[in-house]
């Protein structure tokens, strides 16, 4: 009897163990997102449920109640670096991202708990700062909740939240100026000095065109055979009103990259010619 009733325990304990072992597809699946952005990155971590024919906003997402901007775990936000949203400096660290969802209009919160999960969780003096947008009505269904980064820049960007017809887009900025023009300034007391980095960056930002020209002079006499600092120059000659110089620049561009084999900035040079004739 004893044997019968240990060999049943086993039996038993097989049937739990192979149970345990099946493994299904998630109802709403987890994403994390890492978006390189300023001079650090940016990573968002949410779930992700299907619409599966119910009705979304102001039914199962109601209105003006704080929703956890997703499904099953709390929606975080981790900056490695210090960002701005609605005009308030966020510091490098973790943060939860809330949403108040509304018709005409929506309310983020980014906030110093990580972990809030249902409403009853969320504790309004935790919050680091609160952003009002417009929804935006889509053309289309989205079936998957998604937040993306959009319209990715060197300085700013867009966290989209879509789904079912509604987006809603939240603004995040950083001020990289300030910082890139110090690593600049001391780049130039430095011996090898980062000529072409730092004239492609006042290119990029509308600075002083006369100094990146400058700059591109010096960075051609580093490495006179880069096709790709004499495009650069033209380009500036051209932005500068030098259309006879950029032409001349374009040109030699052209004929380092043919010797290089790099079709890309042949097509690219060529088109510059053609805008300024």
């Amino acid at each position: 009897m004893k044997k019968f009733f240990v060999t049943f325990l086993f039996a038993g304990s097989m049937i739990v163990s192979q149970a345990q072992t099946i493994k299904t597809p998630a109802p709403s699946t987890a994403q994390t997102v890492k978006q390189e952005f300023g001079l650090s990155n940016v990573e968002l971590s949410y779930s992700r449920p299907n619409a599966k024919g119910r009705s979304i906003f102001g039914d199962l997402v109601p209105n003006n109640a704080v929703w956890r901007t997703g499904a099953n775990g709390a929606t975080t936000l981790t900056f490695s670096d210090e960002v701005i949203i609605g005009g308030k400096k966020i510091p490098a660290g973790k943060y939860g991202l809330l949403t108040i969802p509304n018709s005409g209009s929506w309310t983020f919160i980014i906030t110093k708990q990580t972990d809030v999960t249902s409403p009853s969780a969320y504790k309004q003096d935790q919050d680091v700062v609160r952003v009002t947008a417009t929804p935006v009505d889509m053309p289309f269904d989205t079936e998957t909740f998604t937040m993306q980064f959009m319209n990715v820049k060197s300085n700013s960007m867009d966290l989209l939240v879509l789904w079912e017809k509604t987006a809603v887009f939240l603004p995040i900025t950083a001020d990289i100026d300030s910082k890139v023009m110090a690593q600049i300034d001391n780049a130039m007391n430095k011996d090898a000095k980062p000529y072409f980095q730092a004239a492609m960056y006042y290119l990029d930002n509308n600075k002083d065109l006369n100094k990146a020209n400058e700059w591109l002079d010096k960075a051609i006499v580093q490495t006179p055979t880069a096709f790709w600092v004499w495009h650069q120059k033209a380009n500036c000659l051209a932005r500068i009103g030098k259309k006879q110089e950029a032409i001349v620049a374009a040109t030699k561009s052209i004929e380092l990259a043919k010797a290089a084999k790099n079709p890309d900035y042949v097509t690219l040079n060529e088109k510059l010619l053609s805008s300024l004739k």
